[in-house]
């Protein structure tokens, strides 16, 4: 509490709350007796909800901060391979993290071995932490349909099977809104010969996928798949994207 000097303290029907001079909070056991706000003269700059179990306290400055943009969001996107997307967003201006991994299925802790059977219902996918102020969901979008084939169920190129799906899995009711407007409006652009069969599924749990999996095309450019597939998607996304392209050394 700016102006005062002490530690501050007010009892509850549960843990004791201090409130420090730096603004800081912290807790300890109940107190005998407590020492009323009022006794100060002064309004608390924290807001306690109590209940039986635990106390939730709130700042100012945390609600000061209500209603603002968050700094980073989450967008998961399937669309083949993920050595392949994942190469293609690691080049994205906004795109901070880009991991490769397995969501859409009903199997715990799936390994790659057990999803390439096509057995656990899972989708190879990236899930990519991006700054909206930088691209936006719909920029996401636009440069995951246009960088593999949206039109082939369960299919792309020579990869075949259900993990390989096209697919969007949305982690709010916005960008479910938004991939569906995004898909009939390319359905009505004449860009794709074929109407596009990327499904749209709620994001449940997102399994990380093994080690070796993660930047995996920065590692192997040598890999005979990585030279014969990854890197023409690559090449076609500099080609379209360039405004979106990150510069050398941008994270």
């Amino acid at each position: 509490m700016p102006g005062r000097s002490g530690d501050f303290k007010r009892g509850l029907t549960g843990p004791e709350i201090w409130l420090l001079p730096n603004g800081q909070h912290t807790t300890t056991m109940l107190a005998a007796e407590a020492v009323p706000w009022a006794a100060f003269g002064v309004t608390p700059a924290v807001a306690i909800h109590s209940t039986d179990e635990e106390t939730h306290m709130t700042t100012s400055d945390e609600s000061a901060g209500k209603g603002k943009p968050p700094e980073t969001a989450l967008a998961t996107v399937g669309g083949g391979c993920f050595w392949c997307t994942e190469a293609v967003f690691l080049k994205v201006r906004g795109i901070k993290k880009v991991v490769s991994g397995y969501t859409g299925g009903s199997k715990k802790n799936p390994t790659y071995k057990e999803v390439c059977t096509g057995l656990t219902g899972h989708a190879e996918v990236i899930q990519l932490e991006f700054d909206p102020s930088v691209i936006t969901f719909e920029q996401i979008l636009d440069v995951f349909f246009y960088t593999h084939d949206p039109t082939t169920k369960n299919r792309q190129g020579a990869d075949v099977g259900t993990q390989y799906r096209s697919a969007v899995f949305y982690h709010d009711q916005s960008q479910k809104e938004a991939a569906e407007k995004m898909i009939a409006e390319l359905n009505k652009s004449g860009d794709f010969d074929n109407p596009i069969v990327t499904t749209i599924e709620k994001m449940e749990i997102f399994y990380p996928a093994e080690d070796y999996h993660q930047n995996y095309f920065e590692l192997n450019p040598s890999n005979p798949y990585c030279m014969a597939v990854v890197g023409p998607k690559v090449s076609k996304f500099r080609k379209r994207y360039k405004a979106l392209l990150k510069k050398d050394g941008e994270e």
